[in-house]
């Protein structure tokens, strides 16, 4: 009997390590099972639940207060009416994620952009006569996140769509702090919104009293020293599919040099106040013809390289003189725009990884010669 005492009192203590034992065993097993059935699971079915988680983190981890500047590129404003060109577009909006950085606030996005009529030539954006202009805007614009990278936009400027379950968090919350949520400015200077507490501490600063175009509030746009994000940057966001289209372009192009020339709209001539017919740039038509480009790009670019031309000149084989010197291929333009550009881009939108910037300073705006950089495709500026 003592024999049985002693080894019933020596399991005893055994006991409590073996509960504890247990415990952790179920909590374990039970975490286990939490886990795998959580939606933050991390073995991902598809690369589209992967890309979806990681957005839904960037904007939890994305900054707490937001800059609105409307719900359209330049509108609220003067500007709500019409469809400005790309460049016009894109420097109005580069102006606002500009703010956006310097304010280190998340970017509120409008949903999409309109694209004028001069990017729709062959018709694939279609509307009908009988719209209204709300359906006219609706069926010539394209949605935001078809043209840029959002994601990789936001790991310089965080952005969310206007259109986003995140925005409309964000003005309930704004609604329910009063005073406190939002702030409508007009002609306030970035410097002041940054550094005042009246709109510092704001979640939300809302820009849209402006008329004018969003760019105006760039007052040293044209000072370089003053820019924080380069006029590539936009250009470089352009949408995985985009970007792809760019990759076939320049594989069809192989090694090339481009220039851009611009004459079309910049060579027309104009009724002054006097009547008399005249154009801004004088000697612009004559900068632009082939024998002076053969001058200009002599000694950036030597003989038997293969050329490619940007240009809205219209004239057929205005450029072929070149060919004394250079490769000039008039099929390109089939290969190019039927084979990849407009069966990707629903012919609406010019995609490119560089963005050549004609030099102001410059006595003659016609043209500007990139120096050998090949693979790069240039920028159609006809419009701003």
């Amino acid at each position: 009997m003592a024999n049985s005492r002693n080894l019933k009192n020596r399991s005893k203590p055994r006991s409590p390590i073996i509960l504890i034992s247990l415990s952790v065993a179920a909590i374990t097993f039970l975490f286990i099972l939490h886990s795998s059935s959580s939606p933050l699971d991390f073995s991902f079915s598809s690369p589209k639940a992967l890309k979806n988680l990681l957005r839904d983190r960037r904007q939890m981890q994305s900054l707490d207060k937001y800059l609105y500047w409307g719900d359209r590129i330049d509108c609220p404003g003067k500007h709500c009416d019409s469809c400005e060109g790309l460049g016009h577009q894109e420097s109005s909006l580069r102006c606002a994620l500009e703010e956006a950085l310097f304010l280190q606030r998340t970017f509120v996005m409008p949903s999409r952009m309109c694209i004028n009529p001069i990017h729709n030539k062959k018709g694939i954006l279609h509307q009908s006569d009988n719209a209204s202009f709300e359906e006219r805007w609706a069926a010539n614009s394209c949605s935001m996140d078809s043209l840029y990278d959002l994601d990789l936009m936001s790991n310089t400027v965080p952005v969310i769509l206007d259109n986003s379950k995140m925005w409309y968090h964000v003005l309930l919350t704004s609604m329910k702090l009063g005073n406190r949520g939002v702030a409508h400015v007009e002609g306030v200077d970035r410097v002041d919104l940054k550094e005042s507490n009246v709109y510092s501490n704001l979640l939300l600063i809302n820009r849209t009293a402006s008329p004018l175009s969003w760019f105006m509030e760039c007052k040293d746009r044209n000072n370089r020293s003053a820019i924080t994000l380069p006029y590539s940057f936009l250009p470089l966001m352009a949408a995985k599919t985009l970007r792809d289209v760019a990759d076939q372009v320049k594989g069809l192009l192989g090694d090339y040099d481009a220039i851009h020339v611009r004459r079309g709209d910049k060579i027309k001539t104009r009724k002054d106040r006097f009547g008399l017919y005249r154009t801004l740039h004088p000697h612009l038509d004559r900068d632009t013809r082939p024998e002076f480009i053969l001058l200009r790009i002599k000694k950036w670019i030597p003989p038997g390289r293969t050329l490619f031309i940007a240009s809205n000149e219209r004239t057929p084989g205005f450029f072929s003189p070149l060919s004394v010197r250079y490769n000039i291929h008039n099929e390109w333009r089939e290969a190019i725009w039927h084979r990849v550009w407009s069966l990707s881009t629903l012919g609406a939108r010019p995609i490119y990884p560089y963005s050549p910037r004609i030099d102001p300073h410059s006595s003659s705006i016609g043209i500007r010669a990139k120096d050998r950089l090949p693979g790069s495709l240039p920028r159609f500026e006809n419009q701003h």
